[in-house]
């Protein structure tokens, strides 16, 4: 079958503009081919070419002493200690999750996967950031069941421990979930490798699984375009995954890495062949002459065009030296991986690649890489904004009980047990793990060391939809608590960037104050920017977009496993210090939500330098033993967070009465920024003031832990067991509903 003639209209159909039609006859001085045209399509997607974010993530901070490689490579590394690195990123498959919730899902983990080990690093431990529509919906449930079985299986099979993450539920998720995934893994700091095709003459190189024609047009139409209608149709863009053989390629790459013959390695990911070789060439400023007939295929009839585009799973391409392929191939035949020479390195900066002897591409790598196209979009605010921004609390009638109040909290979808998912998770492969999902980070051992890595993700959409700005910077400042509670240092940040279409200007708005605030925001806290995604069209006509979702992957170290905490109550007979101011803040909080019925108002005031301060008052009290556990107040305030710490520790606890001429509810269910609740033995709890004293922390005794109670004044009194069926039993029973 002949290809179709090229044209305008054939370039519209691949999401191509007239502007960048006529720029791709300019480049070429030419119409370009049928395969050309596909190249072109991916390369300058949004999903590759983030052409419409690429000027304002450039304001991110990502430098830092610490930093090993920032943005750019297939994945952020830092610093840990003994010549070694944490190698970590988040990235967003959402689209596919939508349309294919198992495929989408665990091809999401694979990739992220690939991402790291394409960088010498072994992959340690998982998380995922996770948001449906509501659980009435039995589509919604249909989607939770393939997502979480389809993360499970990946990484259950591959043998990569998921440790933490976030599960949320929204209307606005409803027509469009998403599905981010992140890893983190340990490399030598010597032995980082990067995404460049260097030396004239070099080998390029195949391995892996072979190609198909699954995820054709993944990155260019399903990607980087909004659901409609036509969404069932895509379909055939979601790939298909398989964990064993992907475990196969890491044990081969890593084998490979130690005879020091690779000289550059990409993860063929988004676009497949395409844009992993482009990458290369144009990091390293040569190009490449590519054998296409040569590309492994376990499919008949596979057209240069199809072998470009396809984003079939498990491959990666790399740069070997010249004259040792003989080596290498015979590592990969060990380990039953694919392996073929199918081009080599050229100077002239331009790919040119053959079919069957046939030129069928020729194009010069900067224009299409380096230099693809940058736009400004228009942006402004949401009509409507300033009036969800308003919220007087005068006009809410405090509740009368408020025991059941807390027991509603405890049972909502947003901040229940979410035990029904991470119980599918192996958590515990590689035995690397410290505190398992259920926390407020997980904590994983860095392997041969007295080390360890706490990991989370966080944000809150609600906050970012009633201030994206204000909303972000409680992203960033959130997840580096949630780090520090477990006595860790943040250290640097990974983003996944979820809105919704960029050519509408109130998503471009909140997508720049975003960017605005999580720069502002790891600025102050110190903790770099050293890889992420963007992920726009998240919307589905008819039904707009989704809440601005800039989740948070925040990555610290623990100088010493012995001073790692724990968010649940240690035991009966703890003093109870709450540390941090609380404010009758509840705009967009969980309680408004769940009492009122409202989402308005202007999320918690932030203040960052306190944000630090009280980072290292929880660092140091952990490091002189000061603290039996700590734990971040945020969604649902003082009175969930208290009943989450007795549940989980099975220790009741007697909290002092509430504050005089203060509203009780706005006090408890406050989500007032820069709070945590830890413990302490007694004997421990002069030092412990005394020290929060000295930094300029707020701190006082909230009570004391024992029994078998909550009680907090005379506000609250609930039986443990009553708490812990409503947060316990929510998320089981409605899945089966």
């Amino acid at each position: 079958m002949s290809d179709p003639v090229v044209d305008r209209a054939l370039a519209h159909e691949h999401g191509l503009s007239d502007e960048e039609w006529e720029r791709i006859l300019d480049i070429l001085g030419r119409a370009p081919t049928y395969p050309e045209l596909g190249v072109f399509s991916v390369m300058w997607s949004e999903h590759c070419s983030y052409k419409s974010s690429k000027t304002l993530l450039q304001t991110l901070p990502t430098e830092a002493p610490w930093v090993v490689e920032g943005p750019g490579e297939n994945a952020g590394a830092v610093d840990v200690g003994d010549g070694l690195a944490a190698v970590f990123k988040i990235e967003s498959h959402n689209h596919p999750s939508y349309v294919e919730p198992h495929a989408g899902a665990a091809t999401g983990v694979g990739g992220i996967l690939r991402d790291i080990f394409t960088m010498g690093a072994r992959p340690l431990a998982s998380l995922n950031s996770l948001r449906f529509g509501p659980l009435d919906d039995p589509h919604q449930r249909f989607l939770v069941r393939g997502v979480v079985a389809g993360i499970a299986d990946y990484g259950n099979c591959f043998g990569c421990a998921t440790v933490g993450g976030e599960v949320t539920f929204h209307p606005r998720y409803r027509a469009n979930i998403l599905v981010n995934a992140m890893n983190v893994g340990i490399a030598q700091i010597d032995g980082i490798f990067r995404a460049k095709a260097t030396g004239l003459g070099n080998p390029v190189i195949y391995v892996g699984s072979r190609t198909g024609r699954d995820g054709i047009h993944g990155a260019s139409l399903l990607a980087s375009s909004e659901f409609d209608e036509h969404t069932e149709e895509m379909r055939p863009t979601v790939q298909v995954g398989d964990p064993f053989t992907e475990k196969l390629l890491l044990e081969a790459c890593l084998e490979a890495f130690q005879t020091g013959a690779i000289v550059g390695i990409q993860d063929m990911g988004a676009a497949g062949l395409t844009c992993s070789s482009f990458e290369m060439a144009a990091a390293a400023g040569t190009g490449i002459e590519m054998h296409l007939d040569r590309v492994p295929q376990r499919e008949e009839g596979l057209t240069p065009y199809e072998l470009l585009l396809s984003e079939s799973q498990e491959r990666m391409l790399l740069v070997a030296e010249k004259g040792r392929e003989a080596e290498l191939a015979r590592i990969f035949d060990k380990w039953d991986v694919d392996f073929a020479v199918v081009g080599e390195v050229t100077n002239d900066g331009c790919m040119t690649v053959y079919w069957k002897g046939e030129p069928v591409v020729a194009i010069p790598i900067d224009p299409v890489s380096k230099n693809s196209p940058v736009y400004e979009r228009p942006r402004h605010a949401p009509a409507d904004l300033a009036e969800r921004q308003k919220l007087d609390l005068t006009e809410l009638d405090p509740p009368a009980d408020l025991s059941a109040v807390l027991l509603d909290m405890l049972a909502s979808p947003n901040l229940c047990s979410r035990r029904w998912v991470y119980e599918q998770y192996d958590q515990l492969v590689q035995s690397a793990t410290v505190i398992r999902p259920g926390g407020d980070a997980a904590v994983v051992r860095i392997p041969g060391t007295r080390r360890a890595l706490a990991l989370s993700t966080d944000c809150n959409p609600r906050y970012c939809s009633l201030d994206p700005y204000l909303g972000a910077m409680h992203a960033v400042a959130e997840a580096a608590r949630n780090v520090a509670v477990t006595g860790a240092r943040p250290l640097a940040v990974t983003n996944c960037l979820n809105f919704g279409s960029p050519e509408r200007p109130e998503s471009m708005w909140e997508f720049a104050e975003s960017v605005r605030g999580m720069a502002d925001a790891c600025r102050l806290l110190e903790t770099p920017v050293v890889s992420g995604n963007v992920s726009f069209y998240n919307e589905t006509s008819g039904e707009g977009a989704i809440l601005p979702t800039p989740t948070i992957g925040m990555l610290g170290l623990v100088d010493d496993l012995d001073h790692v905490l724990r968010a649940e109550f240690q035991g009966p007979g703890d003093a109870i210090v709450l540390l941090g101011e609380t404010f009758d803040e509840i705009g967009g909080s969980e309680y408004l939500s769940v009492h009122y019925g409202l989402e308005r108002g202007s999320p918690p005031r932030l203040d960052l330098p306190a944000e630090r301060q009280l980072h290292t008052l929880l660092r140091t009290a952990a490091g002189e033993s000061l603290l039996r556990s700590a734990h971040d107040l945020s969604d649902g305030g003082l009175a969930t967070a208290v009943a989450e710490c007795a549940i989980v520790s099975g220790t009741g606890c007697d909290l002092g009465p509430i504050p005089a001429g203060r509203r009780p509810d706005l006090w408890l269910f406050s989500e007032s920024a820069t709070r945590a609740l830890v413990t302490c033995a007694e004997a421990d709890l002069e030092a412990l003031l005394a020290l929060a004293s000295r930094l300029g922390v707020p701190a006082e005794r909230a009570g004391r832990t024992g029994g078998d109670r909550i009680r907090i004044g005379d506000a609250i009194d609930v039986a443990l067991g009553e708490a812990e069926a409503a947060w316990a039993d929510t998320l089981p029973e409605s899945m089966d509903a």
